[in-house]
């Protein structure tokens, strides 16, 4: 005789394994409920390097936007940061595409630290003081599930004549530079809803040099929107060499100097 087997065998099987829940079995065979072991010696190392990283972009920048105390910015935004992140249980638990956390944590730190280095120079290209910059981006230091990358700009500037302007500040460490498109789409989103414009400020840190790019007048049929296989076959928006107008080593542009009919 043919053993009958049902959908309420499998719910009592799973129940004696100690499952009540189908997500629950499969995370276990998986070993997904397993969070990895953090290496925080590798961790002490990467926040050595970041240092590393500002002290030499602070050491070519103009004198009039690199950081006098620079050691107390490092501290600010390197080991407080780090100390957030780790006391708040939050470095252990980043992933990305099967990456470890370390490596994951240093590539969000990099950026991070990268856009709030640069406010200075953004005061200086806006003609704004440094409280008329506000940071709107998504990133939560103390929340895991509101830690992530969002299309929202990391940044909102009062500018003098009364009007905001959002910034999208990026940074690249290799020489390719994209814009990705849901950073394009929600530009448009935000012109078409709010009448905010949104402005992308990439900063190539390979070749020493910075682009600007109004996001919300990317048309849809550019020629530089591109599919990059690199990225799992995103489509993006390739920075032309046209919209490089500053090098970091010099002191930065003017608004008339960066948009230029």
């Amino acid at each position: 005789m043919r053993t009958l087997i049902t959908t309420q065998y499998f719910k009592e099987y799973r129940k004696e394994l100690g499952f009540t829940n189908q997500g629950d079995v499969k995370s276990f065979f998986a070993g997904k409920d397993i969070i990895p072991t953090v290496n925080y010696d590798y961790i002490n190392l990467l926040n050595t390097r970041l240092v590393e990283i500002i002290r030499k972009i602070n050491s070519l920048v103009s004198k009039n936007i690199n950081i006098l105390e620079i050691d107390e910015f490092c501290t600010d935004n390197v080991e407080f940061v780090f100390n957030k992140l780790k006391n708040n249980n939050i470095i252990q638990r980043l992933n990305n595409q099967g990456r470890r956390p370390e490596q994951v944590y240093f590539s969000w730190m990099r950026g991070y630290i990268i856009s709030n280095y640069f406010l200075k120079a953004l005061s200086e290209i806006f003609k704004v003081n440094l409280e008329d910059i506000s940071l709107i981006g998504d990133d939560d230091l103390v929340n895991i599930e509101s830690f992530k990358r969002t299309p929202t700009a990391d940044l909102e500037i009062a500018l003098a004549d009364g009007n905001k302007l959002r910034i999208e500040v990026q940074s690249g460490f290799v020489g390719v530079n994209d814009i990705k498109q849901h950073k394009v789409l929600e530009a448009k989103r935000i012109f078409e809803t709010n009448g905010v414009s949104s402005l992308a400020i990439h900063f190539d840190l390979f070749n020493g040099q910075v682009a600007f790019i109004k996001l919300d007048e990317i048309e849809d049929d550019n020629i530089n929107w591109i599919t990059r296989q690199q990225m799992e076959g995103q489509t993006v928006f390739n920075i032309d060499q046209n919209y490089f107008t500053w090098k970091l080593t010099e002191n930065p542009p003017s608004l008339d100097d960066i948009f230029v009919d």
